[in-house]
């Protein structure tokens, strides 16, 4: 993974650290209501690139999108409060670090893209299931396959949230932008690396088809609030734009 153009490296090289010294170190779970059915996870103070989980709950059970690397007891206590969960999921590759320790403390099962697969490192005895295209989780709860940063990445969306308006869980697969009033697409973030056109096109037809309102990224912060949908399109068309050098 971190020899994969999209990734990087400090100059410094590799630290590597286990859950056991973070915590001794200080870090501890952070559990914030985000909106009505709506959990967010995230560790305080943040570590590695700072993201946070988020878990879906509806009756049919509980979604978990883009597992944060740091889990402790009182994680899990809190998911175990909201009603336990269902299924793990994650928008790319760089979100699979503690998938398996998530999905191992509830007995839930693990959801992965077909096509990035290869990068999933289980245990044995942990439930996977691969799909592709578009999945309904449950109901109202879709997985869909945008590709862009990786083959297989995905945004979830949650229909009944945002008061029915529609929310979607994006990762970094739609990226939400510092300002909150647009989205980007990235092939690597940190190293600045664009999509290709067709790519940007696949990412915003894929989703085309989904009534949504608000945005969550793999972050506490940006949420792009209301116009998702209308701004996902718009966002595409400008960044191809510019691709094309046609931007005004």
């Amino acid at each position: 993974m971190c020899a994969d153009e999209r990734q990087w490296l400090p100059p410094g090289g590799q630290r590597w650290t286990t859950l056991a010294e973070l915590t001794a170190a200080g870090h501890a779970s952070d559990v914030r209501a985000v909106e009505p059915g709506l959990t967010g996870l995230g560790a305080d103070p943040p570590f590695a690139i700072g993201q946070r989980s988020l878990l879906v709950r509806t009756p049919a059970g509980n979604v978990l999108w883009d597992p944060s690397g740091f889990i402790d007891a009182a994680a899990v206590a809190a998911v175990r409060e909201a009603g336990g969960l269902s299924f793990v999921t994650a928008s790319h590759p760089h979100f699979y670090g503690a998938i398996a320790e998530w999905a191992r403390a509830f007995g839930a099962q693990i959801l992965i893209a077909s096509a990035d697969a290869g990068w999933l490192r289980a245990d044995a005895g942990l439930a996977v299931r691969t799909w592709s295209g578009a999945v309904e989780v449950m109901p109202g709860v879709t997985l869909v396959q945008c590709g862009g940063h990786f083959p297989g990445s995905a945004v979830l969306h949650w229909a009944d949230g945002a008061d029915g308006r529609g929310v979607l869980l994006s990762g970094d697969t739609i990226f939400v932008t510092p300002g909150e009033d647009r989205v980007s697409f990235v092939w690597s973030a940190p190293n600045r690396l664009p999509l290709s056109e067709a790519a940007v096109r696949g990412v915003a037809d894929a989703v085309r088809p989904y009534a949504f309102d608000r945005i969550y990224g793999g972050w506490w912060t940006p949420v792009l609030r209301s116009g998702g949908w209308d701004t996902v399109q718009r966002s595409a068309s400008r960044y191809i734009e510019h691709l094309r050098g046609t931007a005004g």
